[in-house]
């Protein structure tokens, strides 16, 4: 696992642009708007503009739910007194899938960070990054999931790219479940599902809020990057240095 540290760049002028996109850019199409009025981001559909619905500043919440403990086929039931063993272990570890919410943040003067459970990197809303991550549901029982919550403001972001990863448990996305919802302060949420899932990495780039010559862009990614942190921030070219970490 990895804990982040910001590298503040050299000297390059701030560019209003992400430095890296690996996504490429579709032409624009109307998002689809599902039954309880929610903007759903598909790959047909990936981008909406916040701006132009006014929740171009202001917080911004972000949610990630999961299903908590994916079905799975049981297990024949073991006696005697290494099956008591087995419960002993069994009582002391947690159950289901750990599913984490965090974000990778460049901010306008070219500073940049995570924002993550892992190594109590939970930010600030009322300073620098302006981002803060309300905490840490290790079971997914947590009705609410977990929440993170943006402080917009024009010319203070470049990108913050959305990540879910999976702590503990075995990687599972398609039983788990996940949806990530932005809820802006004007206009309706954005939906991201996790799908189109494999089974082997650990971490997914959900989406990217972009700052687009002073227009907010919401972009769908749900890219599945083998590795952690690292990984990530190699596929999106964050170019920050990391150490390991726990939680």
């Amino acid at each position: 696992m990895a804990i982040d540290y910001t590298k503040r760049p050299g000297a390059a002028a701030p560019s209003s642009q992400p430095s890296s996109q690996p996504s490429s850019q579709p032409a624009a199409a109307t998002p689809p708007v599902s039954g309880s009025g929610r903007v759903v981001l598909t790959k047909s559909a990936p981008r909406v503009s916040l701006s132009k619905q006014g929740s171009g500043s202001g917080r911004i919440r972000v949610n990630l739910n999961w299903s908590a403990r994916p079905d799975a086929p049981a297990a024949p039931e073991k006696k005697g007194f290494l099956a008591r063993l087995n419960k002993l272990a069994e009582a002391g570890r947690p159950s289901g899938i750990d599913l984490d919410l965090g974000c990778l943040f460049e901010l306008a003067d070219g500073r940049k960070g995570v924002i993550q459970a892992l190594g109590n990197s939970f930010g600030a809303i009322g300073q620098a990054p302006w981002i803060a991550l309300d905490g840490d549901d290790r079971s997914g029982a947590v009705t609410g999931g977990e929440n993170m919550t943006i402080e917009l403001a024009t010319g203070r972001f470049r990108r913050i790219l959305i990540f879910a990863m999976i702590y503990d448990g075995v990687p599972n996305w398609a039983a788990a479940d996940g949806v990530v919802t932005l809820t802006p302060v004007a206009g309706p949420p954005v939906e991201v599902r996790l799908d189109a899932a494999t089974d082997s990495s650990r971490i997914c780039a959900v989406a990217q809020l972009l700052d687009q010559g002073g227009e907010l862009v919401v972009q769908r990614e749900v890219r599945y990057v083998d590795g952690g942190q690292s990984a990530l921030d190699k596929a999106y070219g964050w170019g920050m240095q990391w150490a390991p970490g726990r939680k």
